[in-house]
């Protein structure tokens, strides 16, 4: 590890402080599971550490009249144990329950997840097919992002120096609302996505498709929303056909790369039977036939 001089803040005011001083020779700390590696590996550089982990107002899950809340200190492991998330927001641990392994879900954070901006992060993608929002704090107030917005690249954001990700709100699911995702990897535990894909759809009581949102992840510098796909199952019902469909259009929607753990044609193939299992997978729970 290079030299590096930590910064313990115990408010928000104060992050946002030592940050404003301190860029762009400074980084913000959460769980530190992929910041700590990109520093012992040389991805990135700097020479300050300000640490979010004393602030109490970053942490807790609540339902609120948005919907749920989730504070950006809230662990993988807090988020996979909540009732309120278990109960009526199961979607979410269809990503969760696949990141790492226990030892690194006991540590990494919901708001790292986001912030770390990495192609093959699971959260983002079925967070942004619920409609999920983050709120980010400045001196000058707080502000509600919709999460589809906030990732503009590669370990990029839209956020400034001194605003800091303070949570994440996920609305309630109405009625005949089911989502999910999946992905794959090469092997279990601490495997990363090779490919991955997030799906919500709303049915009404004939069971037609009036709202679909279908995100692509680590195929693409960004999570990737596929509007041909999910217009080509607006007003259809939910069934087979229809999804091989949407499945062959996200397919061709995909801009994979090719490297140590796939080529860019076996990730196309993988969005493609992946996009058809979450389709399948998402109007169960919106018909209310799949339990979790």
């Amino acid at each position: 590890m290079p030299d590096i001089d930590l910064h313990e803040c115990t408010t928000l005011e104060e992050a946002s402080s030592l940050m404003r001083r301190l860029a762009p020779q400074a980084r913000f700390l959460a769980g530190g599971t992929d910041l700590l590696v990109d520093l012992k590996t040389g991805r990135i550089a700097t020479t300050h550490l300000v640490s979010l982990n004393r602030i109490k107002s970053l942490r807790g899950i609540t339902m609120t009249d948005k919907g749920l809340r989730i504070g950006a200190l809230v662990s993988i492991t807090e988020l996979n144990r909540s009732t309120l998330v278990q109960r009526d927001f199961a979607p979410l641990l269809d990503a969760s329950r696949r990141i790492a392994a226990p030892p690194i879900r006991n540590v990494a954070t919901v708001g790292g997840n986001i912030m770390c901006a990495v192609p093959c992060a699971d959260l983002p993608p079925i967070l942004m097919t619920m409609h999920s929002t983050v709120e980010v704090w400045s001196p000058q107030g707080t502000r509600s992002v919709p999460l589809d917005t906030l990732l503009v690249g590669p370990r990029r954001t839209l956020l400034q120096e001194g605003e800091i990700l303070v949570a994440v709100v996920v609305p309630k699911p109405p009625i005949g609302f089911g989502a999910a995702y999946e992905r794959f990897g090469l092997r279990e535990g601490s495997a990363i996505a090779v490919a991955s894909v997030a799906v919500s759809l709303r049915l009404d009581g004939q069971g037609t498709i009036t709202d679909v949102r279908i995100v692509l992840g680590a195929v693409a510098p960004i999570p990737k929303m596929v509007a041909d796909a999910a217009e080509s199952l607006m007003g259809r019902p939910a069934d087979e056909d229809a999804f091989k469909k949407a499945a062959r259009i996200a397919r061709e929607a995909a801009q994979p790369i090719s490297d140590v753990r796939g080529t860019a044609q076996f990730r196309r193939d993988l969005i493609e039977v992946l996009t058809r299992r979450a389709l399948c997978a998402a109007s169960e729970r919106a018909r209310g036939t799949r339990q979790g």
